[in-house]
């Protein structure tokens, strides 16, 4: 029982969650203790909050899930965790995660209150409406965003919310693309958005997001304030780590048809961990 409900909670999508710590990066507080301390306590609470909206999510469609090639083996849709001992869990984390949120810092119980209203919604409703439903998504990564800056008193970077809403429609844009290829005729049975979405369609999307993600950071790295905040214009080094890691991503999303699950993907993916670690080691140099 318990391996089964440590799967229903996703931990493979806890890796989204790590997007809190951008905000102890970016505002030179990573080697602060308390500080540190406060965004892994904001990572954690993500984790339950998030965990408990997948509970949520599999119960409602877990008629449709047991249709899916993939998602018949959840927990709840194969029946190995019965609809009643998902809900409870999912109030105990819930009522877990904002009292902890609260308690920790006002404006980050907001945030993950905004966060857990936002993707209960789009269980609802919102996963019904194309274009909304990728929109709903991103903004669950933004709200990560931006509860990682409150959570250390920190002032959200207009920047850092353009460039993860960007980042995030990649992401998700990529993912509809791959379920379509994927499910083929039996896409609207699973997801009836799926019906409304076209290859040619996607493709658009994700090409203008995929270049508009570009330019945010690029222009970010050169903004006046971002080089007054760090004495130097050698974050724009980073640049072409990020070109890499997005064109890498595509070649997996379109050759090798591995954007249906991005989490698994970036795990496992040696090129773009490479890339990630590079990243984060070259912004660490730059700023610290």
């Amino acid at each position: 029982m318990l391996k089964n409900i440590i799967i229903a909670l996703r931990p493979k999508q806890w890796l989204k969650n790590v997007l809190v710590f951008a905000g102890a990066i970016f505002a030179e507080d990573l080697f602060v203790p308390h500080l540190l301390q406060y965004s892994v306590f904001a990572f954690i609470i993500f984790c339950m909050i998030s965990g408990s909206t997948y509970l949520i999510n599999d119960v409602m469609d877990r008629d449709k899930d047991a249709l899916h090639p993939r998602k018949k083996f959840r927990p709840i849709a194969s029946g190995k965790i019965s609809v009643k001992t998902a809900l409870l869990l999912a109030v105990v984390l819930i009522f877990m995660s904002l009292y902890s949120s609260f308690t920790l810092n006002w404006h980050f119980g907001v945030i993950i209150a905004c966060y857990f209203i936002t993707t209960l919604l789009y269980s609802l409703y919102f996963k019904h409406v194309i274009i909304l439903d990728v929109i709903i998504i991103a903004s669950g990564f933004m709200f990560r965003a931006i509860g990682g800056a409150f959570v250390i008193n920190e002032q959200v970077s207009s920047w850092l919310i353009i460039c993860t809403m960007f980042l995030a429609l990649f992401f998700a844009l990529n993912k509809r693309r791959a379920e379509i290829i994927a499910l083929g005729d039996n896409a609207g049975n699973v997801r009836q958005t799926l019906l409304n979405y076209d290859l040619h369609y996607l493709d658009m999307m994700i090409n203008i997001v995929t270049a508009a993600c570009l330019m945010a950071y690029a222009l970010y790295t050169l903004d006046p304030g971002t080089v007054a905040k760090f004495g130097t214009r050698n974050l724009v080094m980073t640049l072409p780590f990020v070109i890499y890691g997005l064109f890498r991503y595509l070649y997996l999303a379109y050759h090798l048809n591995l954007g249906e699950t991005p989490e698994t993907t970036l795990i496992k993916d040696k090129p773009i961990l490479f890339c990630v670690f590079l990243y984060l080691v070259t912004v660490v140099i730059i700023i610290y």
